[in-house]
């Protein structure tokens, strides 16, 4: 009988409905982990605005950067990077983002406000420029388009835009029917890393016991194949030390059972953080699949942590029982695998990335009775509200009918979460809305149980899935948000003792560090 290679990873999901775009976990990381000469212009944690063209500049235009895999002849290739294509752009990589695409990292000249000289005029404080020290005008940053600042710049370059038409993209624009929402995003910590399998010298690996990616420090030689190679750019490379760097998940932290900094801090609680059982010889299967099929067979490739033939072959793995344990009560799990209400963040990149978002559930036209006349006339004169016969009309066609005339396209949605299937997205978006009709009739009472009840039979839901997902959602306490089983002490001991001799053994081979003359 044969085993499955059953492994365990760290997964997340966001809940984009509830970010409120603070910034407070990128700060958080910020000065936890980049606040050093080199590190200035990092953000391992980056919160965007989307529509918007995001950290660095276009960074899902792959045809400029060329990064993740792409398919040929039924297997999969670095698109822009490996050994081979490394070696011919040695000394020049055109793929490669510049600091023009991120931005040139700045601070002010704060003493000038305590020590200019007495003069009429008020003192302030000019950019100057952390690389050169000479001031500078600043016209880029991280999350330079943020709440749309700017969108006639900047939000209208979001490279999804592509896939709608010029009069969609012109729709979506038109200030009384303009939608955004924030978009967090830090390391995928993916199931089929571009970047360790673009590393020259092998610095970049994978751990087995949570499937955290880390950049061994002594063994990277900055070739930085693996920043051309990811695709969601979230690789670093740091001009102090001439090294690479990336999100480490706040490793030392989950050794300890406790949650990364990013999510400890996060002020709209949209984050969450569990244990997924996975078979990893599919790993190769899966990335090489049909762009259509890849989040479902990514999905199914989820193993059930109550199975008794899994839980066995697992031990048999090696996977502790705690660990076990931690996946049993994941709510990652709960909201990627149980009610299938996340996806992950362009699949299409055949990573097969670990962190999931809950789509957001954006409102709908303010001018939609303009669009059409029957549902014009459903709209009451006076109240100036839609008729609870329209809104949460039970029949099919229309229960969710507020969804096809949401601000922002399902496409648009679509490119960002689901390789363009508009129908798995709209599958996501309809859970979301059976949740509320649910809860109108729980806590408003216009609404009645009937139709809260045809709305979730429609999804597939029942009450307690439904229940579940309102606790997790709005009322869960923090160990509910975050289950991280700790270390145990044999494996932290090989973790810290031996992973730098094991890794770093494939690639080049080379072994002096880098030296810089700074």
């Amino acid at each position: 009988m044969t085993t499955r290679n059953i492994r365990s990873q760290i997964s997340m999901v966001f809940h984009l409905d509830k970010c409120i775009g603070c910034h407070t976990c990128s700060v958080a990381c910020k000065n936890i982990w980049t606040d050093r000469k080199g590190a200035e212009y990092q953000w391992w944690n980056n919160v965007e605005t989307k529509p918007g063209t995001g950290y660095p500049t276009k960074w899902e235009d792959q045809e400029i950067y060329k990064g993740g895999w792409e398919k040929q002849d039924g297997k999969i290739n670095l698109k822009g990077a490996g050994k081979k294509k490394g070696l011919l752009n040695i000394f020049h990589n055109p793929n490669m983002p510049t600091i023009d695409d991120y931005y040139e990292p700045f601070t002010y000249k704060y003493l000038n406000l305590i020590e200019a000289p007495a003069s009429d005029d008020q003192p302030t404080a000019r950019p100057v420029s952390l690389i050169t020290g000479k001031p500078i005008d600043i016209k880029m940053g991280p999350n330079w388009d943020d709440d749309l600042s700017g969108s006639p710049d900047h939000a209208r370059k979001d490279p999804n835009l592509d896939a709608l038409s010029l009069a969609e993209q012109e729709a979506m624009f038109q200030l009384e029917k303009m939608a955004m929402f924030y978009l967090p995003r830090i390391c995928n910590h993916c199931l089929n890393p571009a970047c360790v399998a673009s590393c020259p010298s092998g610095a970049i690996y994978k751990r087995g016991e949570d499937g955290v990616v880390l950049i061994n420090q002594e063994v990277c030689k900055a070739w930085r194949m693996c920043v051309t190679a990811c695709p969601y750019k979230k690789t670093y490379y740091n001009w102090n030390s001439g090294k690479s760097e990336k999100c480490i998940l706040c490793y030392p932290r989950i050794e300890a059972g406790l949650a990364p900094a990013c999510m400890h801090s996060c002020v709209g609680r949209i984050r969450y953080l569990g244990v997924l059982l996975y078979d990893a010889d599919k790993i190769e299967e899966i990335a090489t699949s049909d762009e259509k099929d890849l989040v479902k067979n990514h999905i199914d490739m989820i193993l059930d942590p109550f199975d008794p033939e899994v839980i066995r072959e697992a031990k048999l793995n090696g996977v502790a029982d705690s660990t076990i344990k931690a996946a049993q009560n994941s709510p990652t799990y709960k909201f990627i695998k149980k009610w299938g209400m996340a996806l992950p963040l362009h699949p299409e990149y055949r990573t097969m990335p670990n962190l999931f978002y809950v789509p957001p559930m954006l409102p709908i036209m303010a001018s939609i009775g303009n669009q059409n006349t029957e549902q014009n006339d459903k709209l009451n004169p006076i109240a100036k509200k839609w008729d609870d016969k329209w809104l949460y009309d039970t029949s099919m066609n229309d229960i969710f009918g507020s969804i096809d005339q949401a601000r922002m396209p399902l496409k648009y949605l679509a490119s960002l979460f689901s390789a363009g299937d508009e129908t798995l997205m709209k599958e996501k978006l309809q859970k979301l809305m059976c949740i509320r009709i649910y809860r109108r009739w729980k806590t408003v009472g216009d609404i009645s149980k009937e139709k809260a009840m045809e709305a979730i039979n429609a999804v597939g839901f029942s009450e307690e899935d439904v229940d579940g997902i309102y606790y997790l959602t709005s009322l869960a306490k923090f160990d509910d948000r975050f289950v991280i089983p700790a270390a145990h002490k044999e494996q932290a001991i090989e973790m810290l003792e031996f992973t730098g001799d094991a890794k770093g053994s494939t690639g080049f081979g080379i072994k002096e560090s880098t030296k810089r003359g700074l």
